[in-house]
């Protein structure tokens, strides 16, 4: 049970991630880094997308097509926003955009196979799962500052957008602990899964946040966005090198 105890507390840390949203709280500054977050997310997610999960399951996929169910994330999700921009139309034009309920949707999918891939290194030896934990708690801190930017741009309080991704970095720990029930069962569609989630990634960047900052490209300063969309991409890829395991 050792091993569980570990798994739960490692996962719980990893979720606590999420509220790194709090250094954002201050409304003034919030609203003149928003334009230039929405563009670091959307190279956040292509980055994570292309350059981490995908080569990730390319290894472990043992000769299936990942590339179905990157193809599969990106249509569900697309018939997803539209049933939800259905129901917006049917209620009131102030609710939250459908960005973020996707970002919600995808991102729990994302913790939970984080914490299964924690469950995985801890079974197999407690050194790695330590290790795979830093990883993954310095992984995520770029992918946090970024979904909680998106919660805000999709119409969210900072209490709402701090409480619901919290809520999504939980997903984490049921991973853990299902993967510590039932490894052998999940470990067989986890690669599918996780491709699944990079289509998801890949689908929201660029059918919201890449149109989104473009908008009023004349009132920009210069290029200061597009070197945010850089520097997503760059903080994603160097992360990778990093805390590779």
């Amino acid at each position: 049970m050792q091993a569980l105890y570990s798994i739960i507390i490692a996962t719980f840390v990893t979720s606590a991630v999420s509220l790194i949203g709090i250094l954002f709280l201050n409304k003034t500054l919030r609203e003149k880094l928003s334009q230039y977050f929405i563009s670091f997310a959307a190279g956040v997610m292509l980055t994570a997308a292309f350059a981490d999960l995908l080569p990730e399951v390319a290894e472990e996929a043992k000769g299936l097509n990942i590339f179905i169910p990157a193809l599969l994330g990106i249509v569900v999700f697309f018939f997803i926003e539209r049933f939800i921009l259905w129901f917006h139309h049917h209620g009131h034009e102030d609710e939250i955009k459908p960005s973020a309920i996707l970002i919600l949707l995808g991102d729990s999918l994302h913790n939970f196979f984080d914490g299964l891939a924690i469950a995985a290194t801890f079974l197999t030896n407690p050194g790695l799962g330590i290790t795979t934990t830093i990883a993954i708690v310095a992984h995520e801190i770029p992918h946090e500052i970024a979904d909680f930017s998106i919660l805000i741009h999709g119409g969210m309080n900072t209490t709402k957008a701090l409480l619901f991704n919290f809520l999504s970095a939980l997903t984490a720990i049921a991973g853990g602990i299902i993967g510590f029930y039932f490894f052998n069962v999940i470990q067989a569609v986890s690669p599918l899964a996780v491709a699944f989630t990079a289509g998801v990634f890949i689908y929201i960047a660029c059918s919201d946040l890449i149109p989104e900052s473009h908008k009023d490209f004349k009132k920009q300063k210069k290029w200061m966005h597009s070197l945010s969309f850089v520097l997503g991409i760059l903080t994603i890829y160097f992360f990778g090198i990093i805390f590779q395991h």
